[in-house]
């Protein structure tokens, strides 16, 4: 007889204790697809049909979005696309603590409405002393789009030419503007622009004057710009965006601008994003005059841009909380990554794998602090394991260069060490088949198998 019909109905596998159980968890939907993809291969002959209802188990999803956690060992502290940064465990439990009913927009002593995310609001303004008053939308470019719309809608914008910057994916700042109903004026020319050009640019129609920082590219030679301050005496309000999100000065990225400094300067308003190297949420941060944020905050788009609870939770937790992985990862000790590459190299050797160590340069990514390098330790693997790597459980994602495979640890915290070696193991197959015996623990590794611990980092605020 044909064995395809012998193939369990659909009921008859989802009646199976496991998969009711799943169904609670993951949603029926994910779970029938996968007793679907079961059937076909016990139709196919791959598997016997008694082994459909373990198929099936065996085939689930860990949870039911399709999002995974990956292991970035790229030597990118602000990858874009591998959620740029990565949040901390403050964070991600005020999240957990948000993600039911919450008091967003609710005073709890008093029984009466209150400022939507005033939690997070306030360790903003306290994060920045010099911003009169503060706002959070949901990125950088809706920040900007709504400083716009308020301030320049069918009126002008100054800006230099050299600040026409592309965003990423093909978004333009200028075509951002112009979608708000404001009139581009550009001055002076792409590497020099003075203070003359402003002036001159500067009359009735102007709404603002905006600088954009050219976060992630530089331009070299003969160049010059203005700065904030000598823009501020000329009549109308002066916008900036850092772009970056730094609150405070990093001394390891000099020329990277941060809030404090620009509005010490004379800025009206700040625009900064969230989670780049502030090491938040993704967000869009509104710092500056209070009658302008005021305005900006009560215009109806600001209904459409505002963030969710979840947002607030993770943002003031980012505020307020211990410092932040894209911190450590900044200020880590070339040393100390040097030591971990070496230990994590000699073991994986001991077990058959093509692993040095190496040094390496690391970058900030993001659009943040073009052409700073960073110096770090990698580990240099075979370019072939790059995929499986990319595919394994966990991800982990490296980059090729001459024609390796590196693992930059710099962006890999301590602690994962242990996972990057049982994923290489596991991605190298038969290569490190021998590894039981060779003393090469993998079940238990952490970061005492490497004589590592985290990174060494003190006196780092909240927001700086």
């Amino acid at each position: 007889m044909d064995p395809r019909r012998h193939v369990p109905r659909t009921d008859a596998v989802l009646a199976d204790p496991r998969l009711v159980a799943a169904g609670g968890r993951l949603g029926r939907s994910v779970v029938k697809e996968a007793v679907a993809r079961a059937q076909q291969r016990a139709r196919s002959g791959e598997i016997g049909p008694e082994e459909v209802a373990d198929a099936a188990v065996a085939a689930l999803p860990p949870r039911a979005a399709s999002l995974r956690a990956v292991i970035n060992a790229t030597g990118v502290l602000v990858h874009t696309n591998l959620g740029r940064a990565p949040l901390s465990p403050a964070a991600i439990e005020a999240m957990v603590a948000a993600a039911g009913a919450a008091d967003v927009e609710f005073d709890l002593e008093t029984g009466t409405r209150a400022r939507r995310g005033r939690g997070a609001l306030d360790a903003l303004a306290r994060a920045v002393p010099g911003a009169e008053d503060v706002h959070v939308v949901n990125n950088n470019a809706a920040a900007l789009v709504l400083v716009a719309t308020v301030l320049a809608a069918g009126r002008e914008i100054v800006i230099s030419r050299g600040e026409l910057v592309e965003i990423g994916d093909g978004f333009r700042i200028p075509d951002l503007l112009v979608s708000t109903g404001a009139r581009l004026r550009e001055v002076g020319t792409t590497n020099r622009t003075s203070y003359r050009d402003y002036a001159a640019a500067v009359g009735p129609e102007t709404g603002c004057v905006l600088k954009v920082h050219p976060s992630n590219f530089r331009i070299e030679g003969f160049t010059g710009s203005v700065e904030v301050r000598e823009l501020t005496g000329l009549g109308v309000p002066v916008i900036v965006d850092i772009g970056s999100g730094l609150l405070a000065r990093e001394p390891l990225l000099p020329e990277e601008p941060d809030a404090a400094t620009v509005l010490a300067a004379g800025a009206d308003l700040v625009t900064a994003s969230g989670d780049k190297l502030l090491g938040g949420p993704q967000a869009g941060l509104l710092l500056g005059r209070r009658d302008l944020v005021e305005r900006c905050r009560r215009h109806p788009l600001a209904r459409a841009l505002r963030v969710d609870k979840l947002t607030l939770a993770a943002l003031e937790a980012t505020l307020r909380g211990p410092v932040v992985p894209v911190r450590l990862a900044l200020h880590a000790d070339p040393a100390a990554l040097g030591d971990r590459a070496a230990a994590l190299a000699g073991r994986l050797a001991e077990a058959g794998v093509d692993a040095r160590a190496v040094p390496s340069q690391a970058a900030v990514g993001g659009g943040g602090a073009p052409g700073v390098t960073l110096p770090s330790a990698a580990v240099s693997l075979p370019e072939r394991l790059a995929a499986p790597l990319r595919v394994g459980d966990p991800p982990v994602v490296g980059r090729i260069e001459g024609g390796r495979l590196l693992l930059d640890l710099r962006t890999v915290p301590g602690d994962r060490d242990g996972d990057v070696a049982r994923a290489i193991l596991g991605a190298s197959g038969p290569v490190a088949s021998g590894c039981e015996g060779s003393g090469f623990g993998v079940s238990g590794l952490g970061p005492s198998d490497f004589g590592v611990s985290d990174f060494g980092v003190s006196g780092f605020g909240a927001g700086g």
